[in-house]
């Protein structure tokens, strides 16, 4: 505990910024790569087969918010407890966020599978799409159990700063299902069914990798069940920043739910084309995120123990990283857009210029992307909801959904492939006028501290 304390309070920024943020980003960069695989494999069967996982897609992200809901809640908050060294109340957080989680996850999941085939047509299921998707989801949605568990104990054991074991467990599951997609999609003969079969035993895989961590006492956290704590104060924490972090996975599915719903009046290669440039998109903005939770932990930690300059000079950084690494994404984007979303079809010319259209125009605006996560991401971090729920519910829903509501009646689908760019620059431009004010007050708190401690030095 004392090595980590230190990793999170006294090493040097960009050292423990590479320490924390390099293996989640690395880690979820390889989860990104869940998502493209599949892609990838069930592009050589056939565009309703690619629809089918893209309309599936959103369904998954909404279960998986359910592990961030509890995962990152309990770990914004046992990161500052930790900055307090208040070790035994942060242990009964982790324990709660698990054992909640896992609880809230069944119930959802059994709730998905009884009405599966209305969920898919409210997703935007097409009627060449829906036996896919019925098909790939049956399988898929129960193994999701395995993707909350996975997702929660990843975002507690972080914020003990153990990111290697999470980019581990990532990593293993995503080597796996690279070999297991093409064994069970075409050896096996399995189709779309291979797919969700694939991921499911590699995200057992992971899972077993985490429960080594838990059960090998390498873990400042016991997880034992009689840990669990109906406490008002530790859900109320969890809440807090939990539920605006699902409501942005919430909006997630929203935006992609009403994109599929909006642009299958296009057929079914319009669809298979957006869903590819969610998934390219989504490795990004994954990586982004994995960095964002080696940064989640140093920032609360710097807020709780007050160390202030600590605290700008790690957001300086960040910004600058996350900047420099979403300019390099989106040149690739609008460099290469038909080449690369050429990979996810057989040939089907209309999947490919619709794709890479879009594909072009979120290269642009995900440069942007960066600078706006790591604030929306700050302000939970420092446990200032309000702000945080609204930055993070910007590019997603409040920048997003009233522009795919109107823009295609005037536009028609450029209306749809140009919404989430428009969203994203929209968000940027929110972000400035939040953020000059944080700093304002951090320095006004950084201030009073300094002469407080000169008082008392005195």
């Amino acid at each position: 505990m004392n090595k980590k304390s230190e990793l999170l309070g006294n090493a040097p920024i960009p050292k423990a910024l590479l320490a924390m943020g390099i293996p989640t980003m690395i880690g979820m960069l390889i989860n990104a790569l869940y998502n493209l695989v599949d892609a990838y494999f069930v592009g050589g069967l056939g565009e309703s087969q690619m629809g089918a996982i893209s309309v599936v897609f959103p369904l998954g992200q909404l279960i998986v918010g359910l592990g961030l809901l509890f995962g990152n809640g309990a770990g914004s908050y046992i990161s500052r407890l930790l900055g307090r060294d208040d070790k035994e109340t942060a242990n009964k957080a982790a324990s709660t966020a698990l054992y909640s989680g896992l609880a809230v996850g069944t119930v959802f999941i059994l709730f998905s599978v009884i009405f599966l085939k209305s969920i898919l047509s409210l997703l935007g299921a097409s009627e060449s799409i829906l036996p896919y998707a019925l098909e790939y989801s049956r399988i898929y949605v129960i193994s999701c159990i395995l993707n909350v568990f996975n997702v929660t104990v990843s975002s507690l054991i972080t914020s003990e700063g153990a990111a290697k074991t999470s980019m581990l467990a990532m990593l293993l599951g995503a080597v796996l299902n690279c070999g297991l997609d093409p064994l069970f999609i075409y050896v096996f003969d399995m189709g779309v069914s291979g797919v969700a079969v694939a991921t499911a035993i590699s995200q057992f895989v992971s899972s077993v990798v985490y429960l080594f961590y838990i059960f090998g006492k390498k873990s400042n956290f016991s997880f034992k069940l009689s840990d669990y704590a109906f406490s008002k104060v530790i859900f109320s924490e969890i809440f807090k920043i939990g539920i605006p972090v699902f409501i942005f996975q919430l909006l997630t599915s929203l935006s992609i739910t009403l994109t599929n719903n909006a642009i299958k009046l296009y057929g079914d290669s319009a669809i298979a084309g957006m869903g590819a440039v969610t998934r390219l998109v989504s490795m990004g903005s994954l990586t982004i995120f994995g960095f964002i939770k080696g940064f989640q932990p140093i920032a609360g930690f710097s807020f709780g123990a007050k160390k202030y300059e600590r605290l700008r000079s790690v957001i300086k950084i960040s910004v600058l990283w996350s900047t420099i690494f979403c300019f390099i994404v989106g040149l690739l984007f609008i460099l290469f857009p038909s080449q690369i979303i050429a990979q996810f079809t057989k040939n089907d010319l209309q999947m490919i210029e619709i794709g890479a259209k879009s594909l072009r125009a979120n290269g642009i605006s995900f440069m942007l992307f960066g600078f706006h996560t790591v604030y929306s991401s700050l302000f939970l971090a420092l446990g200032k909801v309000r702000q945080g729920f609204i930055l993070g519910a910007c590019r997603q829903g409040i920048c997003f959904v009233p522009v795919i509501l109107l823009l295609p009646m005037v536009w028609g689908l450029n209306g749809i492939l140009y919404v989430q760019p428009i969203g994203d620059v929209l968000s940027a431009i929110i972000t400035v006028f939040m953020a000059i004010p944080l700093h304002k007050k951090l320095n006004e708190m950084q201030k009073q501290t300094a002469a407080i401690n000169t008082d008392c030095n005195s």
